[in-house]
């Protein structure tokens, strides 16, 4: 048995892969969109890791303007999980794009941020950095 990939439906397609790609550093490996069926495949994958994937379904607004369909706030998902090489440059650049991290990586080890899409992020710190500020007086916020 060989793992291929995760599935998250997304609200916003370009929202989404900039969270993953430019913010947790994930790349585009292939898309697919399907014009009879209504929606876009794109699936991403770290280069440490190109087997492993998550592909993010993007169904394309109705045709008579009807609002899109509602996900709910994903929390029944669980979470991705990334081992990142130095966890405080990861969440500097996603927290200077805009995205809050919830559960700081005061242990220098990890931390939790949610997509456009609120899907939970798990960062681990591959190995362990020490506690740096601003992070280690960081309290938690919302949910993740």
């Amino acid at each position: 048995m060989k793992y291929l990939h995760t599935m998250i439906r997304v609200h916003d397609l370009d929202a989404t892969l900039r969270f993953f790609c430019e913010g947790v550093g994930l790349r585009e490996t292939r898309r697919m969109e399907n014009e009879k069926g209504r929606y876009t495949l794109v699936f991403l994958a770290a280069d440490e890791s190109p087997d492993a994937e998550i592909e993010l379904t993007w169904n394309w607004p109705p045709e008579d303007g009807t609002p899109a369909e509602d996900y709910g706030s994903a929390r029944n998902f669980g979470h991705l999980a990334f081992r990142v090489g130095d966890i405080y440059a990861v969440c500097d650049r996603l927290q200077s794009m805009g995205y809050t991290i919830h559960r700081p990586p005061r242990d220098g080890h990890m931390a939790f941020v949610r997509s456009p899409d609120l899907i939970s992020v798990e960062l681990l710190q591959e190995g362990h950095l020490p506690p740096a500020e601003p992070w280690a007086s960081m309290p938690n916020t919302g949910t993740w």
